[in-house]
C-alpha cells in the first residue's frame, strides 16, 4: 500500500480531535469524509478505517511509540508510524517518519502482546472489571472479539419488500449479501460498502442494524393490533423493527428524554412506511403516569455502559469511566421501577442492554423482581449474547410478565 499525503493528513487531523479534544470518533470521521469531493470509496475507506484502527489500539500504539497525552502532532505522526509499520506498510521518506525505529516497533509489539491490557488496548480498570464480572477465560475471548471490526448487517424492512428482492436489488448495485442462520430478516454484507447511497435505502427497504440488536424486538413477542411502548426509543432502530413485526397495525408509543432523537425517528419512520408510531418526548413524569397499566408490551432498551458495542465505538474505551458504570446501574433500576408500571395485567416487558456485564443485566432484573413493584412480575426467560460466540454485538434481554 502506498501512503498518500492528503489522506494521511486527514487521519492526523481526525486523531488530534479524538485523542486530545475528546470528540466522538464517528462524528469526526463524518466531517473528515466531506473534506475532498474527489476522494473515491477506497480513499474514504482508508481515512475512516485507519482513524478507527488507531483509536481502537491507542493504548498499545502509544506505549510502543513512547508518547503520552496530550499528543502534539509529532506524537500523533509517531503513533501513525507504529500503525503503518505493524501493517507492513513501507513508510515514505517524509520528514514525519525520519528515524522511525522499525525493528524496535516490532520487538516492542511482541513483548507487549503478552499482557492482555496492552494486547487488547484497554484501561487497567476495564480489564479488572471484565475479569471480575466474566472470569479470566471468557473476558479474554470477549475483549478480543470486541476489538474486531464489526460486520455491516442490514435488517430487511418487510413492510416494503422481501429479503430476496432486497438481495437482488443490492446485487444489481454491486453489493453482495448473505443470510444469517437464526436471524429472520438479517442480511450481512460480504464486503463493506456505503449502503446509504443506494436506491433501496432511500426507498426504505432496509435499516442498518446489528444482528444481535434485531433479536430484541422479536423477544418482546408483539402481535398486530397491540399497544406497545418503547420507553427509551432514541432514533428508533428497534421501534421500526416493532412496526414491521406488528405489520403496521396497532399502536407504538415511542418515548425518549431527547426530543431531537425522536425527530430522527419520525424521519426514519416516514422513509420506512411505518405509520403506527407516535412519538412523545418525556418532558415530565406525567407522560409516563398517563400510560400506567395501559400497555400490552413495554420495551426498556436501557441506557448502559455500551461495552457490547465496542467494535462500533472503539473510542468508548477511553471515554468510559468506572463512576459512569456505577451511576448507570442506579439509573437502570430507577427506569425499571418507573417504566414497568406501564405494563397492564397479563402484559409483558423486555429489559435489554447492549452490555456484557452481568451486573447491568441479570443482576438488575433479579433486584427488580425482589422489589415491591417487581413482585407483580414473573420472570419468563432471558438471553445473554457474547460477541466471541456469535461474531455480533454483545447484548442482554430478559422477558417478564405481569401477573
Amino acid at each position: 500500500m502506498r501512503l498518500h499525503r492528503n489522506l494521511c493528513f486527514a487521519v492526523i487531523d481526525g486523531l488530534t480531535l479524538i485523542l486530545n479534544e475528546g470528540k466522538y470518533a464517528d462524528k469526526v470521521i463524518q466531517q473528515l469524509l466531506k473534506r475532498d469531493k474527489r476522494w473515491g470509496s477506497r480513499d474514504r475507506g482508508f481515512v475512516a478505517e485507519t482513524t478507527y484502527d488507531i483509536v481502537r489500539w491507542k493504548r498499545l500504539y502509544t506505549e510502543i511509540a513512547e508518547v503520552k497525552a496530550p499528543y502534539d502532532r509529532e506524537n500523533i505522526w509517531r503513533i501513525f508510524a507504529v500503525w503503518a509499520t505493524l501493517r507492513g506498510i513501507k513508510l515514505p521518506d517524509w520528514s514525519y517518519f525520519e528515524n522511525t525505529p522499525t525493528r524496535k516497533i516490532k520487538g516492542r509489539f511482541d513483548e507487549l502482546s503478552n499482557t492482555r491490557k496492552f494486547k487488547e488496548s484497554i484501561p487497567d480498570w476495564l480489564d479488572e472489571l471484565g475479569v471480575k464480572e466474566l472470569g479470566e477465560s471468557i473476558w479474554t475471548k470477549e475483549i478480543a472479539a470486541l476489538n474486531e471490526q464489526a460486520d455491516v448487517v442490514l435488517r430487511v424492512n418487510t413492510l416494503n419488500t422481501t429479503k430476496e428482492k432486497l438481495q437482488a436489488l443490492l446485487f444489481d448495485d454491486g453489493i453482495e449479501t448473505e443470510s444469517i442462520k437464526g436471524y429472520a430478516n438479517a442480511l450481512k454484507l460480504k464486503e463493506r460498502a456505503n449502503v446509504f447511497q443506494t436506491e433501496a435505502f432511500k426507498k426504505g427497504y432496509f435499516e442498518v442494524q446489528d444482528a444481535s440488536s434485531q433479536l430484541v424486538a422479536e423477544f418482546l413477542d408483539v402481535k398486530p393490533g397491540m399497544r406497545v411502548v418503547d420507553t427509551c426509543a432514541g432514533a428508533g432502530g428497534k421501534t421500526l423493527h416493532l412496526a414491521t413485526l406488528m405489520e403496521n397495525k396497532g399502536q407504538i408509543i415511542a418515548l425518549d428524554i431527547y426530543a431531537n432523537k425522536l425527530h430522527e425517528l419520525k424521519r426514519r419512520a416516514k422513509r420506512n412506511g411505518a405509520w403506527n408510531i407516535e412519538t412523545r418526548p418525556i418532558e415530565s413524569t406525567k407522560v409516563i403516569k398517563k400510560l400506567y397499566d395501559k400497555a400490552d408490551r413495554v420495551l426498556i432498551d436501557a441506557p448502559c455502559s455500551g461495552l457490547g458495542v465496542l467494535r462500533r465505538n472503539p473510542d468508548a474505551k477511553w471515554k468510559l469511566q468506572p463512576e459512569f458504570i456505577d451511576n448507570i446501574k442506579i439509573t437502570q433500576q430507577e427506569i425499571l421501577q418507573q417504566y414497568s408500571r406501564m405494563v397492564k395485567t397479563g402484559g409483558q416487558l423486555v429489559y435489554a442492554t447492549c452490555s456484557i456485564l452481568p451486573s447491568e443485566n441479570k443482576a438488575q432484573v433479579d433486584l427488580f423482581l425482589t422489589s415491591e413493584l417487581g413482585k407483580d412480575f414473573t420472570f419468563v426467560k432471558d438471553k445473554s449474547i457474547l460477541s466471541h460466540k456469535t461474531g455480533f454485538d454483545g447484548f442482554y434481554m430478559a422477558l417478564l410478565e405481569k401477573k
